[in-house]
């Protein structure tokens, strides 16, 4: 539950960008720009909240990551001009960006290492039902005769305020469990670090590259779904908004599935194999007709930005001792999160200058080359490809 009230907020940019395009007649690169202005902050955010969930623990900073998103959302949506959008998606990203970095070492800290994936797994679950439920909830507000004269502007306003009851609620159930200040040793923490061997840091900032870029790549082309389904295919707002949520279905069960198989299988291989596929996938996206291949494309691309998530997680985790799990992933978030911050105006630029399907290629093109390029120093990870959890 508080993976889906951290995310819903910042969700709906995305399903609301044709509105807010039309409200503040924008062009491709400014809509980019907004999506950066959150990104890039909530990138930025997770490096110094990492740290302190360190040292105060995990309570305040989910909180804010929950209720201080949901006063930024109301902010959002009274925002009067682009350039007030912009600050207060700022604020957005700011206010989140300590959830993940406090919220994943508590979740393995409760389980044994040999099921930290499928947990990670399952508390992915929260954050794409979020998703998908952002662009039908969303759009059904922003179109409902009641608020049809605030428009995307009554959908961040409605839903971000039972998000910080939520958060107030979920801050006094985290105070009964005892989570007051830094967070409980679990029963996975006797074991699950990851003796140094050679290579170790190689494997890892190779390991690290391609989870970030990779990530980074697949959200930027997600952030320009619903302006492509309408500027390609002339759908209506809503219709692309809701086709968004084909995305985000495949994310319901990926999370748990790539737990299940980087538990099985190891971190490294998965990894590989989902980054691999999402090449010649986000290709297809530029290449389809407006058809049943269209709906699967965008089932695929959803399944495999989420199936990726909790493995990324479980690598990192099993690799930093237990004192710097959280700075170690707010690293992580930063390049991921942040990271889209860079590339989603370079992708929105590009779009304005060659197209939809040409710039689709060349992200397609880059995840292969990137896939290929990391596999040479990963597959010497024999700890990640024949796990020591199972031997």
């Amino acid at each position: 539950m508080a993976h889906f009230g951290h995310h819903l907020v910042s969700a709906l940019l995305t399903p609301l960008s044709p509105f807010i395009r039309d409200n503040f007649a924008l062009d491709y690169a400014q809509i980019g720009w907004l999506a950066s202005a959150f990104a890039l902050s909530y990138g930025v955010s997770q490096l110094p909240a990492g740290w302190l969930a360190d040292r105060i623990g995990p309570r305040a900073v989910l909180t804010i990551g929950i209720s201080g998103v949901a006063v930024a959302g109301v902010l959002v949506g009274l925002s009067p001009t682009y350039v007030m959008l912009i600050v207060f998606l700022i604020l957005l990203g700011i206010t989140g960006g300590g959830y993940h970095p406090a919220s994943a070492p508590l979740v393995s800290a409760l389980v044994e290492p040999s099921k930290r994936g499928r947990a990670l797994g399952i508390h992915q679950i929260g954050g794409s039902v979020s998703h998908f439920l952002a662009p039908i909830v969303a759009v059904a507000i922003a179109t409902a005769p009641a608020f049809i004269n605030f428009s995307w502007r009554a959908s961040f306003i409605v839903l971000s305020i039972p998000i910080f009851i939520l958060g107030i609620v979920f801050y006094i159930l985290l105070g009964r469990r005892g989570y007051t200040r830094k967070a409980k040793q679990g029963i996975s923490e006797g074991h699950t670090e990851t003796a140094r061997t050679p290579g170790h840091w190689r494997c890892l900032v190779a390991f690290l590259i391609l989870s970030i870029v990779g990530q980074v790549l697949i959200f930027a082309v997600i952030s320009f779904i619903p302006l492509f389904l309408v500027d390609s295919f002339g759908v209506s707002e809503g219709m692309a908004a809701g086709l968004l949520t084909l995305a985000y279905f495949g994310g319901l069960l990926a999370g748990p599935l790539g737990g299940y198989l980087s538990d099985r299988f190891g971190e490294v291989p998965v990894t590989l194999l989902v980054t691999f596929i999402a090449g010649p996938v986000i290709y297809l996206l530029g290449t389809m007709s407006y058809n049943w291949g269209i709906f699967v494309v965008l089932l695929l691309i959803g399944t495999l930005c989420f199936i990726r998530m909790p493995v990324s997680e479980s690598y990192i985790i099993s690799r930093a001792s237990v004192r710097e799990r959280s700075t170690m992933l707010g690293i992580y978030y930063f390049g991921s999160r942040g990271g889209s911050g860079v590339i989603t105006p370079a992708l929105g630029y590009l779009i304005d200058q060659v197209g939809f399907q040409d710039s689709f290629t060349i992200v397609g093109a880059t995840m292969v080359v990137l896939t290929l390029a990391c596999a040479v120093f990963l597959w010497g990870d024999r700890r990640s490809i024949s796990t020591e959890l199972h031997q």
